[in-house]
């Protein structure tokens, strides 16, 4: 994953980046019946079950849009919550929470949705060992938001994007020429251009994980849509040589049996591309 300080601009640029999007030259809305001076409180209502997230975003929406207004924190991000619960009351000028209100709920709905998701996943795999990634299969523009949530359910983060990680897929093999030369190449250019980056490579079938390891240097290797059976071949074939990782389609109900397999992670795009945001709602107080 990427430095917390590159993270954190990554953030700042969501937010700057929505509200510029949200409220152009202005929220003529509040602006045409709201006093400048009226000053308001509202509650983030919780109107669904599940894990809360995304109230520290929240509190850097408000921030962003009036370093005046206050949040009192009830509930904590990575909490149970149920239908009627108050995860938080802000209180300010009355226009700068409306200004926010919109960006804050459609963050938290969705960060909630993946966090639940997540900590289902989380609660499957409990007692065996292995843990759970997210994928780059996010909605574009907002992956910080997305892989924080994961993170908030009790998940792991995989790689961010494209430069902070090698994973070399299928594609990347083929156009290659072959996994060998694939490896071969990378290390040679991670060499050539001084950086310092992990290897992962995608298997195809047992053929490929013997040649990977052949090839040396690789971190984990990606053992893609095998049976359970040839799962527990590859785990056994490749030892302690390097880390493990399932992937293909991998859901609620087969979670726990790719678990008992005995590889070290197991990651699913379903994390963070199918889900249904929790529902929420600010309401004036």
């Amino acid at each position: 994953m990427i430095s917390k300080e590159q993270f954190d601009k990554e953030i700042a640029g969501i937010i700057a980046n929505a509200i510029r999007e949200d409220v152009g030259d202005g929220d003529h809305s509040s602006l045409a019946c709201i006093p400048a001076s009226a000053q308001g409180k509202a509650k983030l209502l919780v109107k669904d079950k599940g894990i809360i997230a995304g109230i520290e975003f929240a509190k850097q929406v408000f921030a962003y849009v009036d370093k005046d207004m206050k949040v009192e924190t009830l509930i904590e991000d990575g909490s149970k919550v149920k239908y009627g619960d108050i995860a938080f009351y802000v209180e300010g000028a009355s226009q700068s929470i409306l200004k926010a209100e919109r960006l804050v709920l459609n963050a938290m709905q969705r960060m909630s949705a993946i966090a639940t998701k997540t900590r289902q996943f989380v609660d499957l795999l409990e007692g065996t060992g292995t843990k759970i990634l997210d994928t780059r299969k996010t909605t574009p523009g907002i992956r910080a938001l997305e892989k924080w949530a994961v993170k908030i359910g009790g998940g792991e983060n995989h790689r961010f994007a494209l430069y902070d990680m090698i994973m070399l897929k299928d594609n990347h093999i083929d156009f290659a020429d072959g996994v060998s030369k694939a490896i071969n190449l990378t290390k040679q250019y991670l060499k050539d251009t001084n950086r310092d980056l992990k290897i992962i490579v995608e298997a195809r079938n047992l053929e490929e994980i013997k040649e990977i390891l052949d090839c040396g240097g690789v971190y984990r290797i990606l053992i893609d849509n095998f049976n359970y059976e040839d799962t527990r071949k590859a785990v056994k074939l490749i030892g302690d040589q390097c880390l493990t990782e399932s992937s293909g389609g991998i859901n609620e109900k087969t979670v726990r049996n790719y678990a008992e397999c005995g590889v070290d992670y197991i990651s699913s795009g379903a994390l963070t591309h199918s889900v249904y945001n929790m529902d929420l709602s600010l309401k004036a107080v």
